[in-house]
Formats: structure tokens, C-alpha cells, sequence
């Protein structure tokens, strides 16, 4: 065999094996391609970077409870930010630090993580007025140093890998009123029953010792 046919069979073996690798991987219930997770937003604005911004609602799409803002700010200069306010369609996000923490402050070569059990968080209004599950929403968010960053992120429910990322304040069904006494349409002793009270029954034994007395004494 030549050398330039060697070169071709070998070729077309490499990209045979390539084929089928990628093949295996999306083949089977546990497939590699099977846990993607979505492109979330990501920017990039000076120093400050931004990666996973996604706002996420409610579970039930009836609820007009508290959305959030999920998402990890990255830091790469050698002075710390704070995050001032986030923005999303209009609706200011209300910002709470993390457990233990004091202001959200996205230290200088660290990151701050928005969303998640014990992180900071950035709860906006009723969820339904104006953001709506699979809307692309303009989330802007404000820096002490780079100022407005702004980009697009995705609207979601809080199902599935964002069920622990989702607002925290989800609604419960209210519980089941139980009837007080005298409402659960029993009437009580002595009212509408037919059978008189304790003191009526006394009242009406001692009358009839009296009329048999006096009857008797007249004879």
C-alpha cells in the first residue's frame, strides 16, 4: 500500500471513531447530551462579570407570589464593589445579603452569589404583572465602580435544578376552617331539642309535689 492511500485509510478511521463517539453519548437514558443544562445569560463589563442570570417565578402559575434573581457576579479588579439595585422591566428588586453577611459587597478577585439557600438575595414584586414564564427580560444591575450592567436573561419556574433556587417565599394552601361549637348544626342541650334543661325539669317536678299535696290535703 502506498504511503498516500496509507494516509486516507487511517483518515477515515479517525473520523469514523469520532462519529461514534459522539453517538454513544447521546444514546441511553443517562446520555451526556441529556444533562445540559440551559445557556443562561452571561456579560461581561470591565472588571465586573456576570454568568447564570436567570429570573425565576413561582411553581404555580395561578400564584402571583415574589419572583427572584438568580445568578453569580465575578469581581476581577483589586478594589471591592457593591451591588447597588437590580432592575427587571421596570420592577426593583428588593436586596438581601447573604446569612451572616453585611451589604452585598462582590469582594475584589471574588464573586457574589445571588439566589440559593443562606446567599444573597434579589426578591422582585408579584411575579405575573409583567414577567412571564419564557419571556427574555432586560435585568439591569448597578455597581458602585462599573456602574450599569444590562443583559437579557431568561424567565423560568421554579421547577426541576431551579426548584432550589427559586423564591423562597412560595404560598401554601390555606388550612381547613373547623366549626366552633353551637355552629356545626347540633343544637345544644336544651335549645330546640324537645328536652327541657336541668332547671326547667327541677321546676316542673317540684310543681306537681305541690299540686298533689294541696289535692290531698282537701280531701
Amino acid at each position: 500500500m502506498s504511503s498516500s492511500l496509507r494516509r486516507g485509510a487511517l483518515a477515515a478511521a479517525a473520523i469514523a471513531f469520532s462519529i461514534a463517539s459522539l453517538a454513544a453519548c447521546g444514546a441511553g437514558h443517562n446520555a451526556q447530551t441529556l444533562e445540559i443544562k440551559p445557556d443562561n445569560a452571561a456579560t461581561s463589563v470591565g472588571d465586573i462579570k456576570i454568568q447564570n442570570a436567570v429570573v425565576i417565578t413561582q411553581p404555580d402559575l395561578e400564584s402571583t407570589g415574589p419572583a427572584v434573581v438568580s445568578g453569580t457576579v465575578f469581581n476581577s479588579s483589586s478594589t471591592d464593589q457593591t451591588l447597588d439595585s437590580i432592575t427587571v422591566a421596570g420592577k426593583s428588586a428588593e436586596l438581601k445579603p447573604a446569612k451572616g453577611g453585611k451589604g452585598l459587597t462582590v469582594p475584589a478577585g471574588g464573586s457574589l452569589i445571588l439566589g440559593g439557600k443562606d446567599n444573597a438575595s434579589a426578591v422582585l414584586p408579584s411575579s405575573r404583572e409583567a414577567i412571564q414564564d419564557g419571556d427574555v427580560q432586560k435585568v439591569t444591575f448597578a455597581f458602585s465602580e462599573t456602574g450599569d450592567v444590562s443583559l437579557s436573561a431568561f424567565v423560568v419556574p421554579a421547577g426541576s435544578y431551579f426548584s432550589s433556587w427559586g423564591p423562597s417565599e412560595v404560598p401554601s394552601a390555606p388550612a381547613a376552617e373547623t366549626p366552633s361549637a353551637g355552629t356545626s348544626g347540633e343544637p345544644a342541650a336544651g335549645e330546640g331539642s324537645g328536652a327541657p334543661a336541668d332547671g326547667a325539669s327541677a321546676d316542673a317536678t317540684g310543681a306537681e309535689a305541690d299540686a298533689g299535696t294541696e289535692e290531698s290535703a282537701g280531701h
